[in-house]
């Protein structure tokens, strides 16, 4: 029997004997997501952090790690981040501030009842109640000469704050309000308020007829990128020390505030949230940045942006190989 007195003769050996095992588990758990992350067809990269120390790093197809990846509408998730550091500056009053007072002039003159009433909250969370702009009516909007005005145009469908509906455009309106509010544009904004601290590079990106950078989609980052940003997440929006996106904002980011038709997923501040503990952001074709404070780890994820990822497909995949193997990991 080992009592605390023989614990304390052990020798050196005697010690990694007995942590062996536990090594043991923990070279498996790794062994066995990067199997089944190497498993999927349509994943390009994969990052994961746990703590301090990154156990898998992987990119199996396409550029690589080091290279920047179209990460779609986890762009939508990015630019939530944005606003947060605009509230926290006090260069938006608050998130009840109405889009008719904070940017009134992108309001056309034809808007839909209502418009001017939405506000800042309704925009991040998807609850504006008008009409989609993506799926099928995707090409028409960007095909419009006034994006803003397009999506302001659009019938009503639910009330303001009411159901979520997914729209790009919803989001693009609430990245141009931004950028009147701050006098600043999106890409400055990211470069400043994240690129520099964490050290990131954050390319210029597609812009709207007006000038406006889009506000959801089309920004492009690297997966080492991408990982810190989770890494930032996870952490309460601390980086080296330093608080980068405020701690308050995180933890709202992380409230459910309404809840995805399709995935079923809650959604937040701007960021997915699931029952098992993940805040993810979501992009087209399987781009992926998720944190899980609890847990300690953090992952980005890049695949085929040409090719679809339903919740019942490839993204329910993703979703298995994040409540399951990468979990695991913890």
């Amino acid at each position: 029997m080992l009592t605390r007195r023989g614990f304390g003769r052990l020798s050196g050996a005697g010690v990694v004997a007995l942590a062996a095992p536990a090594l043991v588990r923990a070279e498996e758990a790794v062994a066995a997501a990067r199997e089944a992350a190497l498993g999927l067809a349509q994943l390009h990269a994969i990052l994961v952090a746990r703590g301090e120390e990154r156990v898998i790093a992987e990119a199996p197809r396409g550029a690589g790690l080091g290279r920047v990846a179209n990460i779609k509408s986890c762009s939508k998730s990015v630019l939530a981040l944005l606003l947060g550091s605009a509230v926290e500056r006090g260069e938006v009053a608050s998130l009840s501030a109405r889009l008719g007072e904070v940017a009134p002039d992108l309001l056309p003159e034809d808007a839909t009842e209502g418009a001017a009433d939405l506000t800042l909250e309704h925009l991040v969370t998807l609850r504006a109640g008008l009409k989609g702009t993506s799926g099928a009516q995707y090409g028409a909007w960007v095909g419009s000469r006034d994006w803003v005005g397009h999506v302001l145009r659009q019938p009503r469908i639910a009330p303001n704050g009411g159901r979520m509906i997914y729209s790009t455009g919803t989001t693009h309106v609430l990245g141009a309000a931004l950028a009147v509010a701050t006098g600043r544009s999106l890409l400055d904004l990211a470069r400043e308020r994240l690129g520099g601290p964490l050290g990131i590079e954050v390319p210029g990106w597609t812009r709207d007829p007006q000038g406006f950078y889009f506000g959801g989609n089309e920004m492009a980052l690297t997966p080492e990128a991408m990982l810190r940003l989770a890494v930032l997440l996870r952490d309460g929006g601390r980086h080296g020390g330093a608080q980068v996106i405020g701690a308050e904002w995180i933890a709202a980011s992380r409230v459910v505030r309404t809840r995805s038709p399709f995935s079923g997923l809650g959604y937040g501040y701007g960021w997915f949230l699931s029952e098992s503990g993940w805040m993810l952001a979501r992009g087209y074709g399987g781009q992926v940045i998720a944190a899980h404070a609890a847990r300690g780890l953090a992952v980005a994820i890049t695949s085929d942006a040409g090719r679809p990822a339903r919740s019942e497909g490839y993204f329910g995949d993703l979703m298995r190989l994040l409540d399951g193997p990468v979990l695991a990991l913890a």
